[in-house]
């Protein structure tokens, strides 16, 4: 089978939620639906206007406010948070099969931090998870304050900080919850519900599950972007299990226009073509730099000729855009990208500069496309206008 590039695009959309017409309460059942089917939603410090996993979610549901998530995450424990490629809120169902990564980072992570963090790493760890399982939750704030920060690079941890989080990404701890964005641990046993806990897969129950979830969120993949997935199976175990469902007819080749014309073999579920969407909505949507659809860089750059990069960490005088910039999104094109962060102060959302991708005209209608999307910005960041900077269009 060959994809044209159209359809690939579409394909690509559907599967990351993009393909419907942004409707719906965005909280409740419908919240935990769209987060199932994404998988997992990236969470980020960064809040220019919102954090990265309220962007992700407004984009899909646009009634959608930052306060819908504590409920699921933090009462109901219908999700939790966790590392996949980077740290992310995911369905709680799947959590039997993060034991896998629990394992594997433990081993990983404890030979890796006690090269790197020589300072009693060893002993801090049953110091910290003691501390935890006699005085409950806590933050990083809350043990180890008279421990000497390093001098510059891993996030100026200090040895308490570094245990929690090797306890954390271990499976021994699990976060309860935030604190200004601050994660707060717990011991897994009074966060994860009995029922889950009980589950244990075995490892190749996992693999093989892991893999096909990839392949059903990511429509068609090579055995590289199915291992990158979720970050857990290794890129050996994804080519094996795609030579697997290869012989028994569960994932066929499939090959994929990208957007320079050339041809990229994947692999898919037979009937792929069969789920196309039948159309795509126009109305213009601004895109997280870590919506689902972007996490993977290449991959979209493949597809929409869209190249990507976050430059937060480029000094501004060598930055092509801006310290951190949102793409956007009108059917099945992404047409620019646009520097707008919130000024809470004075209660609006300031647009500095707008670029539209080449051979994109700007014209009155895709303005006032975008004017309505800034409008909806707007109120869904509790600001109360748009102002926009001289010379706000960039070419």
């Amino acid at each position: 089978m060959r994809l044209t590039n159209a359809e690939a695009r579409a394909l690509f959309l559907a599967r990351h939620g993009l393909a419907d017409p942004p409707a719906g309460p965005g909280k409740g059942a419908d919240l935990m639906q769209v987060i199932r089917d994404l998988g997992f939603v990236q969470v980020d410090s960064v809040r220019t206007v919102e954090r990265a996993h309220h962007m992700i979610l407004r984009a899909r549901r646009p009634a959608y406010r930052p306060r819908n998530i504590a409920a699921p995450l933090e009462r109901d424990r219908a999700l939790f948070e966790h590392w996949t490629h980077d740290a992310s809120v995911i369905p709680m169902e799947f959590w039997p099969h993060w034991r896998l990564r629990f394992a594997r980072d433990a081993a990983k992570l404890r030979h890796r931090w006690e090269r790197e963090r020589r300072e009693c790493f060893g002993e801090k760890l049953e110091q910290v998870l003691d501390h935890v399982h006699a005085h409950g939750p806590v933050t990083s704030a809350e043990v180890g304050a008279e421990e000497s920060r390093s001098s510059g690079g891993w996030w100026d941890w200090h040895p308490s900080k570094t245990a929690l989080e090797y306890l954390w990404r271990a499976g021994h701890l699990s976060v309860t919850r935030r604190e200004n964005f601050r994660k707060v641990y717990d011991l897994t046993e009074r966060v994860i519900p009995d029922h889950i806990r009980a589950i244990h897969p075995d490892p190749e129950d996992s693999i093989d599950w892991l893999c096909n979830a990839a392949v059903d969120r990511l429509g068609f993949a090579t055995s590289g972007e199915i291992a990158a997935f979720w970050a857990i199976v290794t890129p050996a175990e994804a080519k094996d299990w795609c030579q697997g469902q290869l012989d028994t007819g569960s994932l066929e080749p499939v090959e994929v226009t990208c957007a320079d014309g050339n041809l990229r073999r994947h692999l898919a579920r037979p009937g792929l073509r069969d789920t196309l969407p039948e159309s795509l909505p126009k109305r213009l949507r601004i895109l997280s730099p870590f919506d689902p659809a972007l996490r993977d860089r290449t991959r979209a750059e493949r597809l929409f000729g869209f190249r990507y990069r976050i430059e937060i960490f480029t000094p501004a005088h060598k930055r092509d855009y801006g310290y951190y910039v949102f793409p956007m999104l009108e059917g099945d094109r992404l047409t620019g990208r646009i520097d707008i962060s919130a000024d809470r102060l004075n209660g609006a959302l300031n647009v500095t500069a707008l670029w539209p991708e080449k051979g994109v005209k700007w014209g009155g209608g895709r303005q006032a496309r975008l004017e309505a999307e800034l409008d909806r910005m707007a109120r869904f960041a509790g600001l109360e206008a748009v102002t926009w900077s001289p010379r706000w269009l960039r070419t």
